[in-house]
């Protein structure tokens, strides 16, 4: 099985790379992110490969990194997600907002992606919570978010006030690690407007 790429950008597609290894071109299926991480036609390139083998096909996927691979390999133990769907997810949540997500049940980040409708999604965070892949560790500000949370579920409120201070700009990790602080001090009932606002005033002080 192929499990990494070296070689030289050949050319690009919406959703594929070619990638030139000796003068022989392996054809690779990516997510949005993974195509804007490569060079131009013409560069350097090493892209991490998941092989999926079927009675009238050979399809390659690849990844700029190893986590994106082991989340597409987790996403895919989902039912009704296929590489298409895990491809798409990929697209719109880096590895670290995807360990976000999942682990504050937010199905509103999840169902951004195309392809994801609510049911998918709920049933994409239900099954996967407390469930990483192999090297997708979650980060301190998330961990920290549960350990207020108590339980690592979050309310509503909390989980679309991570949305709206990850729209703004903010890493998923910098939002949680804010309003970690904030539910720590405040209690978990503290309604989104408010804990938007709050969180704004930590992360700027």
């Amino acid at each position: 099985m192929i499990g990494k790429l070296k070689g030289l950008v050949d050319s690009f597609g919406d959703d594929w790379v070619l990638i030139d290894c000796n003068g022989v071109c392996y054809e690779a299926f990516c997510s949005g992110r993974t195509l804007q991480a490569l060079p131009r036609v013409g560069g350097a390139a090493v892209v991490f490969i998941e092989t999926i083998v079927r009675e009238d096909m050979i399809r390659l996927y690849g990844f700029a990194t190893e986590a994106e691979k082991s989340w597409f390999n987790l996403l895919m133990t989902v039912q009704g997600v296929g590489a298409r769907v895990a491809l798409s997810i990929l697209s719109v949540l880096s590895p670290s907002e995807l360990t976000t997500a999942i682990a504050l049940q937010d199905k509103v980040m999840i169902g951004r992606a195309n392809g994801v409708g609510p049911k998918l999604a709920v049933r994409l965070v239900t099954e996967l919570k407390g469930k990483l892949p192999q090297g997708g560790g979650i980060d301190p500000g998330t961990l920290g978010l549960q350990a207020a949370l108590g339980e690592g579920v979050a309310p509503s409120a909390v989980a679309d006030a991570v949305s709206a201070l990850t729209n703004l700009g903010y890493s998923s990790a910098q939002a949680s690690a804010a309003l970690a602080r904030i539910i720590a001090r405040d209690g978990d009932g503290v309604k989104t407007e408010t804990l938007i606002r709050l969180g704004l005033r930590e992360l700027s002080s």
